[in-house]
């Protein structure tokens, strides 16, 4: 069993608190703030948010009210809205406050809408409910631990999204199967972490995401959305350990 492996198997209990999770990316907006190189651990990361936004701009061209959980430095919120229109509405949500900062300063540049900002854990941050035609979750889900907290917080996002709006989702997905999780995280995005960098990179995204992060199943998350719901959900795209998804509220 790899050094990692161990990690893995002896720490999945001792997960990273709300306020350690803000403190990181506290201390990374200037990464988040590059529409183009923000996220290069996340496999695909401009091609999912082309495609994403695309897929936005198709279903509503003339979008209204926009609301992205966990936005970072809001490059999700800025490409959909030079794809769409300059008059959406949109909120951001993130654990913190300087994301939140830098994200209305550069969102306010692409819309003449109102745009809201609202620190703190999206799963308990007062929304209004069913105003939302599009809501963004880009790298947050996996932040959720246990099963009820998956399940609560999908028909949240259910209940805050108009009747035909939807919620388009990128994140870290498991394997159902441990041999294939093994193949898929382990070796062949191990492998993409060291060409990216070195051995000794991998291990720390590898120590990271272990201490932070509690992704599941791309089946097991399609599942839950349409038993909280959802109608018409589609995957977008997947690469190895990492899935693009829709789900279109009834």
């Amino acid at each position: 069993m790899s050094s990692i492996q161990l990690i893995y198997k002896t720490n999945h209990m001792n997960k990273s608190t709300l306020e350690e999770i803000e403190q990181r990316f506290d201390a990374d907006v200037e990464r988040f703030s590059d529409l183009n190189t923000s996220q290069a651990n996340t496999l695909d990361a401009v091609f999912n948010m082309e495609l994403i936004t695309d897929g936005i701009k198709k279903v509503y061209p003339n979008l209204k009210h926009l609301l992205d959980i966990g936005c970072g430095a809001g490059n999700y919120a800025i490409k959909t809205l030079m794809k769409t229109n300059n008059q959406v509405n949109v909120d951001l949500v993130d654990l913190s406050q300087n994301m939140l900062d830098r994200a209305k300063q550069r969102v306010l540049e692409h819309t003449t809408g109102e745009v809201n900002i609202f620190k703190g854990d999206f799963r308990t941050v007062d929304l209004e409910a069913e105003k939302y035609d599009v809501i963004i979750a880009t790298m947050v889900l996996h932040h959720l631990r246990d099963d009820q907290d998956w399940e609560s917080t999908f028909q949240k996002l259910y209940s805050l999204l108009k009747k035909g709006g939807s919620i388009w989702i990128l994140d870290m997905v498991e394997q159902s199967s441990p041999k294939m999780q093994e193949l898929i995280y382990y070796d062949r995005y191990g492998d993409f972490l060291t060409q990216l960098k070195d051995r000794s990179y991998q291990e720390h995204v590898f120590a990271y995401i272990e201490k932070e992060d509690s992704p599941r199943p791309l089946v097991y998350q399609l599942n839950l959305l349409e038993k909280v719901g959802f109608k018409q959900v589609d995957v977008l795209h997947k690469n190895l350990c990492f899935a693009s998804f829709v789900g279109f509220r009834k």
